[in-house]
């Protein structure tokens, strides 16, 4: 149902409204110590766990209305807050609020023939929009990343979360008006409607940096209508390479967990490359392996000559992130092709070799430009919270300023501090 001019003037008045609230409630967080920035993560902990069962309903309600909806199995899997979930939200607020302070670190310190001295030191970004489907997590995530950055944050969930969202961005708000702060520190923005979307990426001069998690859709969509600089996480088409050298037990258990472990995540397997030296004595076991876990598996010409039953994969397979348990295979008579199809097809995410040769794999970590590369481990890694940082703000495909899980340290700029006595420029 469209909205009439009065429902959108109210939108976009409200949406400035809660931007400049955060502009002004920065300004105190920045300066706020360290020590009052980690009381608030303990205390929204303590709230998350009185609010539990709270959460849990909205959440089903949101399940219930997505089912009905047709989401996708990726959404609704992603959409869901289950026990282990919710105690690895927990997890996170803790490990975040232990983690050392992101602000004021001495980035570098010199001084010039002139005797002036000059340091470079880490600041907060400012105010941060992000904007993202399902997963509610990532409300709870990168609110108390930006607390314990210093920054203020807007988060403009899916519709699809939207209870969920709702409840627990509450949990922020009430233990910021009880620790007497101000409440703009956490917006989430009330309305589900695209016009709030739109709103807030016209928001210069008041919101520093946009940050979009979801899927193409959502990523093109705020790409073509930010006026604010834009860190995206995109998408994540995955390989595995297996390569002449590898150990075979070490390739079927890693390339089954980068596939099945959680198949709906961005940092899932997509694209299995086999080296042809191994393929004919690998792949029945490793097909087999991968069946039993109920994958459906796509091949090339060389693959579907070892094993016929396998779907024929096409050009489109091989830039598809399927988000669910489907895999295309590929049998690649070298290092270097496979290297060349993952520059090709890739999405610069997460990429894996599995090889007993240090010389091969240094070539592959030197080659392939993702922003993580592993050697013998899963694709499944990349992630802030199995990197130590707490949780993550999303896994950064760009280049600058940050690149794979942003973390505290990702969510701070710096600036220069120049001292002088009494100096002039001649």
């Amino acid at each position: 149902m469209s909205l009439s001019h009065a429902q959108e003037f109210e939108i976009q008045e409200r949406i400035k409204d809660l931007c400049f609230a955060a502009r002004e409630a920065w300004f105190s967080l920045s300066n706020l110590p360290a020590d009052k920035r980690n009381e608030i993560l303990t205390c929204v902990a303590k709230k998350l766990e009185q609010e539990k069962q709270v959460i849990f309903a909205a959440n089903q309600v949101d399940l219930e209305q997505g089912t009905k909806d047709g989401l996708s199995n990726a959404l609704l899997d992603r959409l869901a807050l289950n026990e282990k979930g919710f105690q690895g939200i927990l997890e996170s607020l803790k490990q975040i609020a232990a983690l050392p302070d992101p602000l004021g670190i001495l980035l570098e310190n010199t001084t010039r023939p002139n005797g002036l001295q000059i340091t470079k030191i880490t600041v907060p970004i400012g105010v941060i929009g992000i904007v993202y489907e399902s997963r509610p997590n990532v409300t709870v995530e990168a609110a108390a990343i930006s607390i314990k950055s210093g920054n203020a944050v807007i988060l403009k969930g899916g519709k699809e979360a939207f209870h969920s969202n709702t409840v627990l961005a509450n949990c922020f708000t009430e233990v910021l008006d009880e620790l007497k702060l101000p409440k703009g520190f956490v917006t989430l923005v009330p309305f589900k409607d695209r016009l709030a979307t739109l709103e807030l990426l016209k928001q210069t001069g008041k919101v520093d940096l946009i940050i979009p998690r979801g899927g193409s859709g959502l990523i093109e969509f705020v790409l073509e209508n930010s006026r604010i600089p834009v860190i995206k996480h995109d998408k994540g088409l995955c390989h595995v390479f297996i390569d002449e050298e590898a150990d075979f037990k070490k390739a079927i258990v890693i390339s089954v967990n980068a596939k099945v472990s959680r198949p709906s995540v961005c940092n899932a397997m997509e694209t299995l490359l086999v080296h042809d030296e191994i393929s004919q004595a690998l792949l029945p076991a490793l097909i087999g392996a991968l069946r039993k876990e109920n994958v459906r598996l796509k091949g090339c010409e060389k693959c579907r000559a070892i094993d016929p039953s396998l779907e024929v994969a096409t050009e489109e397979d091989w830039g598809t992130e399927y988000l669910d348990k489907i895999l295309s295979i590929r049998i690649v008579n070298t290092l270097q092709e496979a290297i060349a199809h993952i520059e090709k097809y890739g999405s610069r995410h997460s990429d894996a070799i599995i090889t007993e040769n240090k010389k091969t794999a240094a070539k592959f970590i030197q080659q392939v430009d993702s922003s993580a590369v592993f050697v013998n481990a899963s694709t499944r890694f990349n992630d802030g919270f199995e990197f130590g940082l707490g949780a993550e703000m999303g896994i950064s495909t760009e280049k600058i300023h940050a690149r794979g899980p942003m973390g505290l340290r990702e969510m701070t700029t710096y600036k220069y501090i120049v001292l002088g006595n009494g100096h002039v420029r001649v």
